[in-house]
């Protein structure tokens, strides 16, 4: 009980401390419109990634908690380190030189631990939440857009602060959003799924130097994508930056994009291969195999529970859906047999009393 109360703990002083650095650097008004700008583009990534994660949904506290963990302890870590890099830049380099020591060094290789490390920590401490490369995907995008988030409202709060909305002569923070929150919102979620990838691969398979490979080949690919993102920013011109961004980050975008449709085509497969042998076993009833079988028909069976029966009802059925998921994937892995066992009892647990809650509901004609 105490463990997540530290953590919460933590998690909050860390918000203060860098909300009210952010304040001291570029005044309240500069945080207010920095909120402001950062939340749109935060809002596009966070759907995104909620989209991917429709099959077999992670737990929403999971899903806070990465979040708050980039937004909070990755950025704080990320900001105190690059801090000091960039103090040995400046002495050993000269005065000017540390920022840039920053940026292309410490940067890519601070930011992309910190954000990993959620991840990490998903993979390691609760295993059974994590069940191929759609879960490392969506944590490592969680954690990202947290910290992208704190940092846009800086970068947007200073530009403010600096140049108000702009105008012909100065960029703006206008300017800074359309470079950040138009045109690179996926810059840090693209790293940072390099080594959820990773994560994803380690998960479905017994090879161990693969466990361990694979996550460390995803961070350093992410690193080397940051480092090369932060060069044609800070040392290459216009010229070099958009050269970066239309020729190697937009197709690689992209291509993880495919790479997300193919792997939620696949999630739905062995949903699909899965659910005969539920039928079987008397865990769910034949009638609910089209209806389970593919999203469309998962959501009409929600707004029909919920037009007929209310909202909680809905929630009944939807937990009662993402039960029969989890049991799917659960059903296929085979890496840990006892654990597999425990899980797979709680499982049927969940679903046996959602949907008990659901037909009490609906024959009860509980009010909405």
């Amino acid at each position: 009980m105490l463990l997540p109360v530290l953590g919460l703990i933590v998690v909050a002083l860390c918000g203060l401390f860098l909300f009210g650095l952010a304040t001291a650097r570029v005044g309240a008004g500069g945080v207010a419109i920095g909120v402001l700008a950062a939340l749109v583009p935060v809002a596009v990534v966070v759907a995104g990634f909620l989209w991917v994660d429709r099959w077999e949904p992670e737990p929403a506290k999971l899903l806070l908690l990465a979040f708050a963990w980039g937004a909070c302890i990755a950025t704080i870590t990320a900001l105190l380190i690059n801090s000091g890099a960039e103090a040995v830049g400046d002495l050993l380099l000269g005065s000017g030189n540390g920022s840039k020591v920053s940026a292309l060094v410490s940067a890519p290789l601070v930011e992309e631990a910190a954000k990993d490390a959620f991840v990490l920590l998903i993979f390691w401490r609760r295993s059974s939440e994590f069940d191929g490369v759609v879960d490392g995907i969506v944590y490592a995008g969680f954690s990202a857009a947290g910290f992208a988030f704190t940092e846009n409202i800086y970068y947007f709060g200073r530009a403010f602060a600096d140049y108000g909305f702009g105008n012909g002569a100065n960029a703006g923070v206008l300017a800074a959003f359309f470079l950040r929150g138009v045109l690179s919102p996926f810059t840090h979620p693209l790293f940072a799924v390099m080594a959820g990838i990773g994560f994803g691969v380690a998960a479905r398979t017994r090879q161990r130097w693969l466990r361990v490979v694979a996550p460390l080949t995803g961070y350093v690919a992410g690193v080397c994508l940051h480092a090369l993102w932060n060069s044609a920013a800070t040392l290459g011109g216009s010229k070099a930056f958009l050269t970066v961004y239309f020729l190697i980050m937009v197709p690689l975008f992209i291509g993880v994009v495919y790479v997300i449709v193919l792997q939620r085509r696949r999630e739905q497969r062995i949903v699909a291969a899965a659910l005969p042998n539920m039928v079987a076993a008397k865990w769910i009833a034949p009638s609910e195999v089209s209806l389970l079988a593919s999203l469309p028909g998962r959501r009409a069976w929600r707004r029909q529970a919920r037009r007929e029966s209310g909202r909680a009802a809905a929630r009944a059925v939807g937990l009662y859906q993402a039960s029969v998921s989890e049991l799917a994937f659960l059903g296929r892995n085979d890496l840990r047999r006892e654990v597999d066992r425990q899980r797979q009892d709680e499982l049927l647990e969940t679903l046996k009393t959602a949907r008990a809650d659901a037909v009490r509901i609906a024959t009860a004609g509980e009010p909405r």
